[in-house]
């Protein structure tokens, strides 16, 4: 089991917050345009709650896989030396 600062410091380390925040605004741009379009371009009252939300949750997702694959990663690397 890895600690709560090893898992930070996989979160800012390497690369993976610029490929979170890539991945972030590709999609939320994407879901914001497919959930909020008629808002958008139909003159509605547009939810910024749900705007942020929107790219909150593509950032988060693709740094928990980012994450995730890293501690997989070294857990096998711990096993092959032992």
């Amino acid at each position: 089991m890895k600690s709560w600062k090893q898992y930070w410091v996989y979160c800012v380390s390497e690369g993976v917050p610029r490929r979170s925040l890539i991945v972030s605004v590709v999609v939320g741009s994407i879901l914001n345009l497919i959930n909020q379009g008629d808002a958008l371009f139909g003159g509605e009252p547009v939810s910024m709650a749900k705007i942020v939300l929107t790219y909150i949750v593509p950032y988060v997702v693709a740094t928990y896989g980012a994450v995730s694959y890293r501690i997989n990663l070294a857990n096998a690397e711990a096993r092959g030396r032992s």
